[in-house]
């Protein structure tokens, strides 16, 4: 059964082979085997239950949480000439899509956990042969997952009425603890777990402190010239950073969940069909995105934890191109989010407490930073990846306890009322009219910070703030945390990074990070000619082919239908569809 899969794999979407564990989850989903599969973004998780549709007798019913993520798939798949249909609140064509399902000539069939639950899509199922159940972005399934939603559990007892209906539950979002609820929700059995790693290699992950934050993102754009995503905290950041980061020749647009509908759908339709545009959003603008060719993710902002910062970045460089991943922090995410964990109910406290130690380990770490990413998912990855800014510029650590005590007194001092700036100012011994009038002046602690250790204030009024030993107050002064006794004991110790300094231009230029041929002519008339047919076919570039496929075309210069057809990425719906318009460009140069 798996060497017609792999002709199958071959014949539909022109690859020669399986990648990672797909060959394993797929021959357990052609056995009729039920199967929670863990794979990272860019793995391809689609096509685990996109090749047995084609293969079994029956339709694939694929349970996906977005309208647009579906639309992105169901684009790609009939690309590849698969019959597929999704049946949703949008689409004008569900009479349709009902009388080929009932009919038995589709072989997928896309549908929101909202309309799977209901009665009578279970009574819809009851009318044809049903192959697969798929539950796409399983996580969701789970309340310890990070973006829980409550029709997923209504999935089971729907696949409960066909029971000799296999399963295959898909996410890359999920550590061991949303793993095992995954599959006690979904009734999977635990030998029916398939993990294949989170690690995606070619992502370089940098996070630094924020610092002129518009300025940073530029420098970011200027250096990648491909598609890419801001993520930025709030509704009015996205629409203030979309406007002060767009330039001639490089368009900016926001997305946020309180725009219009019609904006919204717009912006994200352009961003899917453009090769440069670069999108600010809040995490509204979240799983719907199925774009390969992702360059970079920035965030303007501390993410919601390791797992959403995970699957955030993860929409980089699925394509397997190498991508970058940015993370812009300040002290006052870690506080505000510390005040967010002090709101929710008292039984969720302290997994929420965990969750944002993990992320202050993360951006504070001096080693690697996919190492810490790896080992939060239980993974026991080297101690150093190559690829992520502590690896390839190895930041120096020094020992702040004093100045971090230090520091703690002169809040405690100044009655825990003032900001940041006052009271760095009365500890380097700035005198000013307000300090003199507070008597502050005459305190011991006015002026004990001088040379290296003043250059340590910032960053330890940061790191204070990460660990939970300074809270800000309601009026922009600053308080003890739970912790601040700690460090004024003695008892806890402060270990700073000190990234290493700026030399000229840093990190890798557009054109060196980009695989493409730079000014090779063939390769840009190859791009010419894909975005042409897909403005033509109304679909992104990159679902007529990716780039890693136009390179092979410019490197081997095919000559007939034949050759081309040996190029991955290739199928043979492709290679009918396009394969000649590709073959004049090639042969014209």
């Amino acid at each position: 059964m798996i060497d017609r899969a792999r002709e199958t794999l071959k014949s539909t979407f022109g690859f020669a082979d399986f990648r990672g564990r797909q060959e394993e989850v797929v021959a357990r989903v052609l056995d009729r085997r039920s199967t929670l599969a863990v794979m990272p973004t860019g793995a391809g998780k689609s096509l685990c239950y996109q090749l047995p549709a084609i293969m079994l007798e029956g339709t694939c019913v694929v349970v996906s949480p977005l309208i647009a993520l579906m639309h992105d798939q169901l684009r790609a798949a009939r690309a590849n000439g698969i019959r597929a249909a999704t049946l949703t609140s949008a689409d004008a064509d569900w009479r349709e899509t009902l009388d080929a399902f009932r009919a038995g000539q589709l072989d997928l069939l896309y549908v929101a956990p909202e309309r799977a639950s209901q009665q009578g899509f279970r009574d819809l199922l009851n009318s044809a042969p049903i192959a697969l159940f798929a539950i796409d972005e399983a996580h969701c399934v789970s309340e310890w997952g990070h973006d829980f939603r409550p029709d997923y559990r209504q999935l089971r007892p729907m696949m409960a009425a066909f029971p000799d209906v296999p399963r295959l539950a898909l996410t890359a979002t999920a550590d061991a603890h949303t793993r095992a609820d995954i599959l006690n929700q979904l009734g999977i059995p635990e030998e029916g777990m398939v993990v294949a790693g989170f690690d995606r290699p070619n992502i370089r992950y940098a996070i630094g402190p924020r610092d002129s934050l518009t300025r940073q993102l530029q420098a970011l754009l200027a250096s990648e010239p491909g598609p890419g995503i801001v993520y930025a905290p709030t509704r009015a950041a996205t629409e203030r950073l979309s406007e002060s980061l767009a330039t001639p020749g490089r368009e900016v647009r926001a997305y946020h969940a309180g725009l219009p509908p019609e904006v919204r759908a717009a912006n994200q339709a352009a961003f899917v069909a453009s090769e440069n545009m670069v999108m600010v959003a809040t995490v509204a603008f979240g799983m719907g995105i199925d774009k390969p060719d992702v360059r970079f993710v920035a965030h303007a902002g501390l993410p919601k934890s390791i797992e959403a910062y995970y699957q955030e970045t993860g929409r980089a460089g699925r394509d397997g191109d190498p991508a970058q991943a940015h993370l812009f922090w300040g002290a006052d995410d870690f506080a505000r989010a510390r005040m967010r964990v002090a709101e929710v109910e008292p039984q969720r406290q302290a997994g929420e407490r965990t969750r944002l130690d993990a992320l202050g380990a993360l951006v504070e770490t001096a080693g690697c930073r996919r190492a810490v990413l790896l080992r939060h998912f239980g993974e026991d990855p080297p101690e150093t990846c190559g690829n992520c800014d502590n690896c390839c510029d190895p930041p120096k650590s020094v020992d702040a306890t004093v100045v971090a005590q230090k520091y703690l007194s002169a809040v405690a001092r100044t009655r825990q009322t003032y900001g940041a700036g006052y009271v760095e100012g009365i500890l380097t011994g700035q005198r000013s009219d307000r300090a003199e009038k507070n008597g502050h002046d005459t305190l011991s602690v006015f002026g004990i910070v001088e040379g290296e250790e003043a250059q340590l204030l910032k960053p330890v009024r940061r790191a204070l703030m990460v660990r939970g030993a300074l809270l800000p107050t309601e009026h922009g002064g600053m308080m003890f945390g739970s912790e601040a006794r700690g460090y004024l004991k003695g008892e806890s110790e402060l270990h700073l990074v000190v990234p290493p300094k700026k030399q000229g231009r840093r990190g890798r230029s557009g054109r060196d990070s980009s695989p493409n041929p730079v000014g090779d002519p063939l390769f840009d008339a190859l791009r010419d000619l894909r975005r042409e047919l897909a403005e033509e076919a109304q679909v992104p570039p990159y679902v007529v082919f990716h780039d890693a496929t136009l390179r092979e075309f410019a490197a081997r210069r095919p000559a007939s239908r034949a050759e081309m057809g040996e190029i991955s990425g290739v199928g043979a719906k492709k290679l009918e569809a396009y394969g000649d318009a590709f073959l004049a460009v090639i042969k014209a140069h």
